[in-house]
């Protein structure tokens, strides 16, 4: 192959691409929407609030009415003197939302039924909350059964909350606080956005030499480039595309962050050692033990995700993520590419790309639950595997991979994208060319075979 040429092809698809105003579009705004996103997810969480509802409470068994206190989104009114069918009859009469119906006690099994009945469904927070309220009721009801004086204090007292901080301790010796939840929506993000990647870009290799094929201009190059030259530089211009554009959402996201970060003050709170926060205020080493000791637990639960954010090792993480990025889509490109080459149009696509999007959906199924076990069996085999490790291992690497595991994937990964893009390769060269007939496997499998 001359690699002058395949460069001249690397040049034409890769300036075709990015100079399309969808491109430059794409880049600018992904950021933006995803940043806007996050914050709109906040805001709604933060607002997500029932409008006041009115509840009618007809409570037959005597203890469950005085827990039913009202809220800012709830409103109780004491109905008990009428009858439960009266009231679920008029409804609108009496400005209710809906009736709580409570039964009698019953002193053998010291408990209560209780039904709700409203015209349209209560959202999950008001139906818990009452959930929770009559609870309350029973067990308090069965510890007073007891007879045992101050017993519901003493199940107060014994009543734990204990959070588990975690940390990870580095070879030094040095601690850095380690949020579980984290790292746990980091391997998702990481293994769907790899997924992503590879999946689009990979499909744009392949509707590219379809979209040459169906309009003839294919016949036109391959006059001057041969089909392997042209299928690699092909993918390498579509893979530079991306590239750029990941490099770029990384620097915009960056930028979108920092200033975030700096309008809302989130830095102070992203310490990961309390003592940096307590080391400039003039202590000796007693007090700043103690102020480090207290600081860590009254620390914030913002200030601990945005600690273990902190201490995350990004740079190792975005460069093998570049670096599975690069060899996964590398591997699958070649693979659409001769996918596109037998086709002429992206219709007849589906019976031949379906053994290629079983390993994709695998791995991303594997990815998605892989912050569960990080080290089963499944994950680990996932992140090996060359059609799923790509995937899978990035979904791991949050949680500390070693070494060795890493090298080993990317050896097999290299090995096998080596092996696929030749055998591509030579049903490209084939299929390129190829006009009139709805291919299938058999006929790839011709093409493969000649020489």
């Amino acid at each position: 192959m001359n690699l002058k040429t395949i460069g001249i092809v690397i040049s034409r698809e890769y300036l075709n691409k990015v100079k399309k105003k969808s491109f430059i579009w794409t880049t600018l705004l992904v950021p933006i929407l995803v940043a806007g996103l996050t914050v709109g997810l906040m805001v709604v969480m933060m607002n997500t609030k029932e409008k006041v509802k009115t509840i009618a409470v007809v409570d037959q068994s005597g203890i469950v009415l005085p827990y039913l206190t009202d809220t800012e989104t709830i409103h109780y009114l004491d109905m008990s003197q009428m009858q439960l069918d009266s009231v679920k009859a008029h409804l609108a009469d009496f400005g209710v939302d809906g009736v709580l119906s409570v039964g009698a006690l019953d002193t053998v099994e010291k408990s209560v039924p209780a039904d709700i009945y409203s015209p349209k469904p209560f959202g999950m927070e008001l139906t818990d909350n009452i959930n929770g309220r009559i609870n309350r009721a029973v067990e308090d009801y069965r510890i007073s059964s007891y007879d045992i004086e101050g017993l519901d204090q003493i199940l107060k007292d014994v009543k734990a909350n204990v959070h588990l901080r975690s940390y990870t301790l580095a070879e030094d010796g040095s601690e850095k606080i380690s949020e579980a939840g984290v790292y746990s929506i980091l391997s998702m993000v990481l293994g769907i956005f790899l997924f992503l990647f590879i999946t689009l870009f990979g499909g744009m290799v392949m509707s590219s030499v379809i979209e040459e094929k169906s309009s003839r201009v294919v016949e036109v190059l391959v006059s001057s480039v041969k089909a392997t030259e042209l299928m690699f530089g092909k993918i390498i211009g579509i893979a530079l595309v991306a590239l750029t554009q990941f490099l770029l959402w990384i620097v915009l996201s960056a930028a979108i962050i920092s200033i975030a970060g700096a309008a809302f003050g989130f830095d102070k709170l992203a310490a990961s050692n309390p003592t940096e926060l307590v080391g400039t205020m003039g202590m000796d080493a007693d007090e700043l033990a103690a102020a480090a000791t207290a600081q860590l637990a009254d620390q914030s639960e913002l200030g601990t995700v945005l600690g273990t954010l902190r201490n995350l090792p990004f740079g190792q993480l975005i460069g093998l993520f570049l670096v599975y990025f690069v060899f996964g889509y590398l591997l699958y490109a070649s693979l659409f590419a001769a996918i596109g080459s037998a086709v002429e149009n992206e219709g007849d696509t589906q019976q031949l790309q379906l053994p290629l999007t079983i390993p994709l959906m695998l791995a991303y199924i594997i990815a998605l639950y892989a912050f569960r076990a990080p080290d089963s069996q499944i994950a680990f085999w996932g992140s090996i595997i060359p059609f799923t490790s790509p995937i899978v291992m990035i979904s791991r690497l949050p949680f500390g991979v070693p070494a060795w595991e890493i090298i080993l994937s990317l050896v097999l990964l290299v090995l096998t994208f080596l092996a696929c893009a030749w055998a591509s390769a030579k049903i490209y060269k084939v299929g390129i060319l190829m006009f009139g007939k709805k291919s299938t496997w058999k006929d790839l499998w011709k093409w493969f075979k000649q020489k």
